[in-house]
């Protein structure tokens, strides 16, 4: 039988593609977004622990109780909202699978979603797979920002989510509090509601503070906020994410949450559990990510490539402009198999394959890993 594909579009992502041409070719990986050091000792001791004591069957549907306790406190502590952890927080399996519950609870067919490009790729599959209409609005060049006045004429009577990534990937900007005020008053009277993907909340730089939908009651009471513990303990290979929504909204997204993966990984919840009282490491983290940027920019410096603001994440865009006008997936393959070091070119990002000539590079590695793939960079 023919397998007529729902997403006839759609191949192997392009996080897989690199870093497989990366291995292949012994390249320095600084395009998947995952880092070469690992966990913290106590937070890895802390799993073994549980399993140990016994914990290895199915944890509740919605989370372990003293896990959504610890996010619940958090997000008082950053954000000053109030939430109740068994109404408002759901534990998924990553922050991709909260995504897909999230978009499928309120995107019904012919439903328009506003996607801020370049996006993330797990949105638009999602949105297409629900009969969604995605409507793109790409960030201005070179400083990524989102023009409000052609988001806001973009809304129609269809529009039902609108979708946000704060700090960004690919571009590691941020929201700043003249841009939440801008989204108030364009969502203000409609009936809509907005997904967050808040990943690397705690990765801004520069004194900068992170505008999270929760901190914004007006906000906050129509959007699904989805966070990741991979991005903040350096444990992406955990897979264990979470989603904050108002309770009448919760309901709706474990709906869909309960058919996906039901419940996620019972002693690796726990342990984190354990671990998010020590809040000091999540308040570090800022400041750990912007010595690794500010170290690889040193380095970068005597290169032809040109950095672009880096306000968030751990990931540098690089303009190469300088160096080639060719493609930036030409480029970057040529950069992976002729000078040993893998970065992501953004127009996969992009519905049109918008090509501006810059290449995404992470910086969450050992300073080695940076200070070597910049001395390889410079040699371009």
């Amino acid at each position: 039988m023919t397998i007529q594909s729902k997403l006839p579009d759609v191949g192997i992502t392009i996080f897989t593609v690199m870093s497989k041409l990366a291995a292949d070719h012994g390249a320095i990986n600084l395009s998947q977004g995952f880092p070469d050091f690992d966990a913290p000792a106590e937070l890895i001791e802390r799993v073994g622990h549980h399993m140990r004591s016994g914990m290895n069957q199915y944890a509740p549907m919605q989370g372990v109780p003293a896990l959504r306790q610890r996010i619940a406190e958090k997000i008082k502590a950053l954000y000053d909202c109030d939430v109740d952890p068994d109404t408002w927080i759901t534990i998924t399996s990553g922050a991709t699978e909260a995504l897909f519950a999230a978009i499928s609870a309120v995107v019904r067919p012919g439903d328009e979603v506003i996607v801020v490009e370049p996006a993330y790729d797990a949105y638009v599959p999602v949105i297409q797979l629900n009969g969604g209409v995605p409507i793109f609005i790409p960030l201005s060049f070179p400083h990524y920002r989102v023009d409000w006045d052609r988001l806001g004429d973009a809304l129609t009577a269809r529009t039902r989510l609108i979708i946000l990534n704060s700090p960004h990937n690919p571009t590691g900007t941020v929201l700043e509090a003249q841009d939440m005020a801008a989204l108030k008053a364009i969502v203000a009277d409609r009936d809509l509601f907005i997904l967050g993907d808040e990943v690397y909340e705690h990765i801004v730089f520069d004194g900068r503070t992170h505008q999270s939908l929760l901190r914004h009651p007006e906000l906050a009471r129509k959007s699904f906020v989805v966070s990741s513990f991979g991005k903040t303990y350096h444990t992406t290979g955990w897979k264990i994410g979470y989603c904050a929504a108002p309770p009448e909204m919760t309901v709706e997204f474990q709906k869909i949450h309960q058919f996906l993966t039901f419940t996620s990984n019972t002693p690796v919840q726990l342990a984190y559990a354990d671990f998010m009282q020590h809040t000091e490491h999540y308040l570090q983290l800022a400041g750990f990510y912007q010595r690794k940027r500010d170290l690889f920019l040193e380095h970068m410096r005597p290169s032809r490539f040109k950095p672009l603001p880096c306000a968030g994440t751990y990931f540098q865009i690089m303009d190469y402009s300088a160096i080639t006008d060719a493609p930036d997936i030409e480029f970057a393959r040529r950069l992976t198999t002729e000078f040993g070091v893998a970065a992501i070119p953004p127009s996969v990002f992009y519905h049109d394959r918008r090509d501006h000539q810059v290449l995404r590079f992470c910086f969450a590695k050992q300073d080695q890993t940076l200070i070597q793939a910049a001395e390889l960079l410079c040699r371009i």
